[in-house]
């Protein structure tokens, strides 16, 4: 008989240790060893099947992909779903990636009438009756998919080559196990032994396999950082439980771009696309209230107007507060110093708190001059006009620097009916003369400039 050696592995990065630790040598996270058995079997040379081919006599035929029948989707992935593609949905619990993948599998054979066999849905998690509850409610017949409430690896693949489907989906990936591995589902070694397999036959068969999997505290898709390795593309599903609106985002996308978003309305009938976010965001807007300001920002190739919310009020403590809901906090702060040492606006005192309306989280330095100006309305408690929206980067001595897409945040301005916009001096020169005539455009050059042109000063 083989021996069978226990070992502690870390279930946050997969570091092994042979006795219990507390924190982990390698990740430092704390109480994350599991104790697991592992088999010392000899491994067996198999033999290649493969032979090297030199890079210039490998044929490229042209890119073929998949509609999805979701154009928020199709945006994502970069133009739809690539034959072959391991591709990694994660998100919180209950904020919709099986309804999302439900809804997928529904429209990608309306499409794409030429796909012959069924998708196949592997749920870990649901019995076959809840899995038709939910396509009830989502108004889904569910025609050409064939749903299997399984677990074990080597069950499924039994069924895969049995079937042969179209498209998969495996709904957890943290709840299959494989039984070459002695350790419990969800452990690193199960994770990543399942999603190596997975990969495997999606690069041999061409068929494109969706994962499922859950996220930790920190927001990090749960088990070993590797997995995000192994997969083509990871998609994080971000929204907020008091908001109905979901934001796709793409981390990594071997096929396209990661800049990218979709924009999703979660609704009693599934979650619906939203086509021209900026309309939904500015909805609710207030007019003639002090605080607010609208910032073009841009999302990979979109441009979406949204609205900037301060609230600048004197301090009943000795230490003032920043509060930021979607920006970066440690920003919000440079950007104060700024505004104190440059235009003398005295906030030392000042609690701070600001909102991006939506659910939405920024990082793009453009974003920089709506934080002044918003900032600069609360606390001088004068509106800013509402047909104005502004853009741009603020540099530590004051200056406003140029940004990218300048002439598609201007457009979208214009079509959602602003007559004005604040924008960086040096785009001014760089615009296409076609432009200018729609919109009222005033460059400035520093904040001092910026904020009495928005505030009337």
């Amino acid at each position: 008989m083989h021996k069978v050696k226990t070992i502690f592995e870390c279930q946050s990065c997969g570091a092994t240790s042979p006795k219990w630790l507390g924190k982990c040598p390698d990740c430092g996270a704390w109480n994350s060893l599991t104790e697991e058995k592992q088999d010392r079997i000899k491994a067996i040379k198999k033999d290649s099947s493969s032979a090297p081919q030199s890079l210039a006599t490998i044929t490229l035929e042209s890119e073929d992909r998949l509609s999805t029948g979701i154009e928020e989707l199709d945006r994502v992935l970069g133009g739809g779903i690539v034959a072959g593609s391991l591709i990694l949905i994660g998100g919180d619990p209950g904020i919709g990636k099986s309804t999302l993948v439900l809804q997928m599998l529904s429209s990608l054979f309306v499409q794409n009438p030429g796909l012959k066999n069924h998708a196949l849905y592997v749920s870990g998690e649901e019995s076959l009756k809840q899995i038709r509850l939910r396509a009830n409610r989502l108004n889904i017949s569910g025609q050409s998919v064939s749903v299997l409430s399984e677990t074990c690896m080597e069950n499924i693949f039994d069924h895969i080559k049995r079937m042969k489907p179209s498209v998969i989906v495996i709904d957890s990936i943290q709840t299959v196990f494989t039984q070459e591995i002695p350790s419990a589902p969800g452990s690193v070694g199960q994770v990543r032994e399942c999603a190596l397999k997975l990969m495997l036959f999606a690069k041999g068969s061409e068929t494109p396999v969706f994962l499922v999997g859950h996220v930790t505290k920190e927001g990090a898709i749960a088990g070993p950082r590797v997995l995000e390795h192994i997969v083509d593309t990871v998609l994080y599903f971000e929204g907020d439980r008091g908001h109905a609106y979901r934001i796709l985002r793409a981390v990594k996308n071997r096929f396209g771009s990661t800049n990218e978003i979709g924009v999703f309305e979660m609704r009693d009938g599934g979650l619906a696309e939203i086509t021209n976010p900026s309309e939904l965001f500015l909805s609710e807007r207030p007019l003639s209230v002090s605080g607010t300001t609208v910032v073009s920002t841009v999302e990979g190739t979109r441009p979406i107007m949204v609205e900037l919310q301060a609230l600048v009020s004197q301090s009943t403590f000795g230490v003032p507060r920043r509060t930021t809901i979607g920006v970066d906090v440690n920003r919000v702060n440079l950007l104060i110093a700024v505004l104190e040492k440059t235009v003398g606006l005295h906030l030392g005192g000042m609690d701070v708190f600001l909102n991006v309306v939506g659910g939405l989280r920024i990082t793009e330095p453009a974003f920089d001059l709506g934080i002044i100006t918003t900032i600069a309305s609360s606390f001088r408690e004068l509106p800013i006009r509402q047909h104005v929206f502004v853009f741009g980067e603020v540099g530590l001595s004051g200056e406003i620097r140029g940004v990218s897409h300048a002439e598609a945040r201007i457009r979208e301005g214009a079509k959602i009916g602003f007559k004005e916009a604040i924008l960086p001096f040096s785009n001014l020169g760089r615009l296409n003369a076609n432009i200018k005539p729609e919109i009222k455009l005033t460059g400035v050059r520093d904040i001092d400039e910026a904020i009495k042109a928005a505030l009337d000063i």
